[in-house]
């Protein structure tokens, strides 16, 4: 047997106490005369062995009561597998997950609730001068320190809903990271979470020495539907113009959803409505149709009707209708008549001329599309800076000039992946296929044309195949291609077999060139994503802003404003915001006084997936030194024995300690010591 706290046991010297008193305290016989004896009708003769006896036996008691009250304030235990940290200063760490799916109900309440106080159980379960270290889901600076009880009960009572949601290993790294610096303290470590299926890592937890006690918080099980994403069908958005939104719906419930209500709105107005029916475990997609947008960025919003569960039933999205769209035209010192005069057909484009010695590289990223025509050698920093524009979503349509350099071509498109002009042949041909399956000609035909007039070709130059495939647009009867597309990311490159001159074809005065050009351009719309998520560490890439010190940038939702780290980076604007924004919804991007975008937050929908690990999935996650308790029975003595300090033996003295009291009460009460009685006549003559 050990004691937690030997100091406690120079008390037993009070077992002096009894002894003395016992001692001490000698009976004191009073002396009775008698007249004559022949009055006296009994003697009674009291047993001194019997007194003696009685008297010892309290004397045990008293004893023993105060024994066994010394070893209680001792805290006597039996030595379990931790026992080189008995007596050890204590640091625990204790992470109380608050994520979303903590706000779930069981028959106690809420799931955070619940965490809440099996936390204060474990500091309970714990010595005075032990420490602690909360953590939650935020990791948040203030939870990368040791507190007291105290302390950690008021840290506790504070924690809230949280709209971040990290991994186990993840977690693990952070207790382990504060704990491996208390050098010389038993250390242990608490998870406090109801374990959805989304915490668990792609990689297996390391041993690190520390011993992990995962506790498990069993909700019940409830059907939730969720919008997991939307995305518009057009790229480029015109006033008053019909769009498309497209609503991927989540069933993550076991069983149906019948005809879950859904609305849109955007700017406070209902704009469109839905009932859709998703099979269990299923994903769903369904377009809404609106229009009558004005000019302007768009506040937009999905609403669904979806109960018990309620914190993913909104879905925030954020678009910018153009007034105008801009291209730029780069040339070779000359415009090109045929680009000015399609572009000058509609009053939506608005187009640049720039010849390809005057490019403002900067504000390349300004423009959704860039035509380069006519440029017989395409400089070095030129191409560099097209290569960078469109890895991060513009749209390059490249003509070759009438006497290219085929090498500074190559040199441009080669690397991106896109096809690129070889060499020039000078046989006559006939375009004799479109794609009609290409995302550029979907809108252009009502109906699949029968024999449709295609351009004529006097010479053109070969295209190489790109590495990234991609697709073509048209094609000449020997199968080359006469113009092609191709992927880079976000980005596209469209490379044209043909100069804009009738001396090759007769592309630009064809009757196909305008709207083909037309419908390339608004496909070429790389705005800002739509959304992104709430309390996400990534930068945010935005409309090129500038930030001094006295036109800071900010977020601004009602009165709340975040203030973002802001960074230039390859002609762009990148927003920092780590861990400032956790609340979603709609904020302004704003300039001193002007707005210059709007931004829209959603919660992490790994979240709506209401579907928990089993005991033998999570003992399958943790290290061998770890433990699985059942959060319904977690109390402060399960705790204590959870600590690994073996069997506690302080109540059962406690126990002890009134027993003995109890039975010196039953002695000095009940014990009664028998008398032996000498009868004499009462007449005597």
């Amino acid at each position: 047997m050990h004691f937690l706290y030997p100091a406690f046991l120079f008390a037993l010297l009070t077992l002096a106490i009894p002894v003395v008193i016992h001692l001490f305290n000698f009976r004191r016989y009073k002396k009775v005369y008698f007249s004559n004896v022949q009055f006296l009708k009994e003697v009674q003769e009291q047993q001194a062995s019997r007194r003696n006896l009685k008297e010892r036996l309290i004397l045990a008691a008293r004893l023993l009561a105060l024994l066994f009250l010394v070893l209680a304030f001792a805290r006597p235990y039996i030595a379990g597998k931790d026992e080189a940290n008995a007596g050890k200063q204590k640091v625990v760490s204790v992470f109380v997950d608050n994520s979303y799916s903590m706000q779930t109900l069981n028959r106690e309440g809420s799931l955070l609730d619940q965490a809440k106080q099996k936390a204060r159980q474990i500091a309970a379960a714990y010595s005075i001068n032990d420490r602690f270290q909360l953590l939650t889901q935020d990791f948040e600076g203030k939870h990368q320190r040791l507190l007291n009880r105290s302390e950690f009960n008021d840290a506790v009572d504070a924690v809230k809903i949280s709209a971040q949601s990290r991994q186990l290993g993840q977690i693990l790294g952070r207790q382990q990271s504060l704990l491996n610096m208390q050098a010389g303290a038993a250390k242990t470590i608490y998870i406090l979470s109801d374990f959805q299926k989304n915490i668990q890592n792609n990689a297996a937890i390391t041993d690190v020495g520390i011993p992990v006690n995962l506790v498990q918080l069993k909700a019940n099980a409830l059907p939730n539907v969720a919008v997991d994403s939307v995305w518009m069908l057009n790229a480029t958005h015109r006033p008053g113009e019909n769009e498309k939104v497209v609503v991927r719906l989540q069933n993550y419930a076991d069983k149906a959803a019948e005809k879950v209500p859904l609305k849109l709105v955007i700017n406070g107005l209902q704009k469109a409505i839905g009932s859709f029916t998703l099979k269990p475990r299923s994903a769903q997609t369904d377009t809404l149709s609106f229009s009558g947008l004005k000019a302007g960025w768009q506040r937009a919003e999905i609403q669904l009707q979806d109960n018990p569960v309620n914190f993913d039933n909104k879905f925030y999205f954020s678009f910018n209708v153009n007034k105008q769209l801009p291209v730029l035209l780069i040339n070779g010192g000359t415009p090109n008549k045929y680009l000015s005069a399609v572009f000058a057909a509609d009053a939506f484009f608005a187009p640049r001329q720039v010849a390809d010695g005057n490019v403002n590289y900067a504000g390349l990223n300004a423009y959704p599309i860039i035509i380069l025509s006519d440029v017989k050698t395409i400089s070095a920093g030129l191409a560099q800076q097209l290569k960078t524009y469109v890895s991060k979503g513009g749209t390059l349509m490249v003509f070759p000039s009438i006497d290219a350099d085929m090498n500074s071509y190559k040199a441009l498109l080669q690397p991106i992946g896109a096809a690129y002009p070889n060499a020039l042949v000078t046989e006559a041909g006939k375009v004799s296929a479109i794609n009609l399956q290409s995302s550029v000609f979907k809108s252009i035909f009502e109906a699949s044309p029968q024999n449709p007039d295609l351009p004529v070709v006097k010479k053109y130059y070969t295209l190489s195949a790109g590495t990234r495939g991609g697709e073509y647009l048209m094609r000449l009867q020997n199968g080359a291609a006469f113009w092609q597309g191709s992927a880079l990311g976000r980005g596209r490159v469209y490379v044209a077999a043909v100069p804009l001159d009738e001396s090759f074809s007769n592309l630009p005065v064809h009757a196909l060139f305008v709207p083909v050009m037309f419908r390339i351009a608004l496909l070429s719309g790389h705005d800002m994503p739509l959304f992104f998520t709430a309390g996400n560490n990534r930068p945010i890439e935005t409309v090129p802003l500038q930030s001094t010190e006295k036109q800071l940038v900010k977020l601004v939702k009602g009165s709340q404003s975040v203030i973002p780290e802001v960074k230039q980076q390859e002609g762009g604007t990148m927003l920092y915001l780590p861990g400032q924004l956790i609340e979603t919804g709609l904020y302004d991007l704003k300039k001193q006084d002007s707005t210059a975008a709007v931004l829209a937050f959603n919660d992490n929908r790994a979240e709506s997936d209401l579907s928990y690990l089993t005991a033998a999935q999570l003992e399958k996650l943790i290290p061998k030194n770890s433990n699985l308790l059942n959060g319904d029975k977690l109390n402060a003595d399960s705790v204590a024995g959870a600590a690994n300090l073996g069997l506690q033996l302080w109540k059962l003295c406690i126990i002890l300690a009134l027993v003995s009291l109890a039975a010196e009460t039953l002695l000095i009460r009940f014990y009664k010591t028998p008398r032996s009685g000498v009868s004499q006549p009462a007449d005597i003559n």
